[in-house]
């Protein structure tokens, strides 16, 4: 329940960020949606889940990055994987190995 709880508030807390994301608002909006389902994504997963163009996706995921809800973790130029971080923390505490 706690961890639910700690869900709703990251996402609502992090829609709010980007409601103030000028003209890429309703793109980013509708990519962060997505991610808050699957949090690691490739960008052309996000294109194919959203229904946005490549550019359209990538502009929304850098927009994303820009303010902190998304991290692109493989370091490559192609086949970028981007992760919702805070996300995937509240989904993998209590798993550490003891």
């Amino acid at each position: 329940m706690e961890t639910a709880g700690r869900r709703v508030d990251l996402f609502q807390q992090d829609e709010q960020k980007i409601e103030g994301a000028g003209r890429t608002t309703s793109t980013a909006l509708r990519v962060f949606r997505k991610l808050c389902e699957r949090p690691l994504m490739t960008l052309n997963q996000v294109g194919r889940q959203t229904g946005l163009s490549f550019p359209a996706a990538a502009k929304a995921t850098q927009t994303l990055e820009g303010i902190g809800i998304t991290r692109e973790i493989t370091g490559q130029r192609r086949n970028r994987v981007f992760a919702y971080q805070r996300y995937l923390g509240i989904l993998s505490e209590g798993t550490e190995p003891l």
